[in-house]
């Protein structure tokens, strides 16, 4: 195949156009410029982007023998991934931009141009397999399950995964990505990686959401309405969030308050204990299937975090755009709207929704229906 490598100057994209080349495709590279400020260099494993990172991919398709190009994808970037951060934290939501990323950059406008331009796939370093069935293309979970990135690729849709190429799917460990890196001759074998928001390179959240947003203060409240606190902007806080809340009084029992609910139209926080983040009942909307549409009562797990564990789960109510699951008892807790929910058969992605609203555990029902929708707009209920 003809096949376009997205090489961000990492050691995985580099080894996975390298595989992708012993593959026998026809490879050539690509490095996506994604800010329209790119720092000089990067700060250890903060931020990506950076001129440093294009001289790094520059140097990993030379060593490979492939040609190589940078695409300015800047404008879309800022207008897909960075407002929609901004505005989902504005709205009181929780948003994932490796998600909206993986979305409308790498697997919408990428793999787009690619298509047009006469390329049969695109291949990057995400760890996730895709398994042939029936006909059908799965997605699976990687087989390092530390490094599976399976959850962020799960919103790209079966058309999408047709025309993608995960080549370090199968790989047992990311220390054998560096060997593996090493043998080849690659420059990039030891660089580290990168964990923070791209676009947020000082890994300060807060400080960015401030400058972007301004201050608008208001008050953090208990369950009761009764003011413990205030705060410089609602947009700084999440639901399940412990830390730099600063109350001014402490709860009558003394234990830990955390976020359970964000209001940025009347700028308030809400703080209660730890059992009220229970969740019961997660809705999601925008829901994408790669096959049928669950049906009710299919049992699957579900994950809502990026690095967070997967939990037993039931569908209550499930169609094209939408889906509701049981996770009573699973010790799921502070889920916020704006997260992605994705949801497994064993390592097989069934498919992903983004969070809608979810049902407390103390107000769970057997029938959610018969007992009316579940609040829209909140990270609890």
């Amino acid at each position: 195949m003809r096949v376009l490598a997205a090489m961000s100057g990492g050691v995985d994209s580099a080894v996975a156009a390298a595989r992708a080349v012993d593959a026998g495709h026809d490879v050539v590279g690509v490095h996506m410029a994604l800010s329209r400020t790119p720092a000089q260099e990067r700060s250890g494993s903060r931020g990506c982007c950076s001129i440093e990172d294009a001289s790094d991919a520059r140097r990993a398709a030379d060593v490979l023998g492939i040609p190589y190009y940078v695409w300015d994808m800047s404008e879309r970037f800022e207008r897909t991934v960075v407002a929609d951060f901004l505005a989902e934290y504005a709205a009181g939501r929780t948003p994932n931009p490796c998600v909206r990323c993986n979305e409308h950059v790498k697997f919408a406008a990428l793999l787009d141009k690619a298509l047009a331009l006469g390329f049969d796939a695109v291949c990057t370093g995400h760890y996730a397999r895709v398994v042939e069935r029936d006909g059908r293309r799965e997605l699976h979970r990687a087989a390092d399950t530390a490094k599976d990135q399976s959850y962020v690729l799960a919103v790209m849709g079966p058309q999408r995964l047709a025309r993608a190429v995960f080549p370090l799917g199968d790989v047992a460990s990311k220390a054998e990505v560096r060997a593996e890196a090493v043998a080849r001759g690659l420059s990039v074998a030891a660089k580290p990686d990168s964990y923070d928001i791209c676009f947020v390179a000082d890994g300060d959240t807060q400080g960015f959401l401030r400058r972007a947003l301004g201050e608008q203060p208001g008050d953090i409240v208990d369950e009761t309405g009764e003011v413990v606190g205030t705060h410089d902007g609602a947009y700084a806080y999440t639901v399940g969030q412990r830390r730099g809340l600063a109350l001014g009084r402490p709860a009558p029992d003394g234990r830990p308050r955390y976020v359970l609910a964000v209001e940025p139209v009347q700028r308030r926080v809400v703080v209660g204990p730890a059992q009220a983040l229970d969740v019961a009942h997660v809705r999601g909307d925008a829901a994408v299937w790669f096959g049928d549409v669950p049906a009710v009562g299919t049992t699957c797990t579900a994950q809502v975090r990026a690095h967070g564990a997967d939990v037993p789960a039931r569908v209550l109510a499930a169609d094209a755009g939408s889906v509701t699951v049981d996770v009573a008892g699973a010790g799921l807790r502070g889920v916020a709207a704006g997260q992605s929910l994705v949801l497994y058969d064993g390592t097989r992605v069934l498919g992903q929704a983004t969070v809608a609203a979810t049902r407390a555990a103390s107000e769970a029902v057997a029938d959610p229906v018969a007992a009316g929708p579940v609040r829209a707009g909140e990270g609890h209920a």
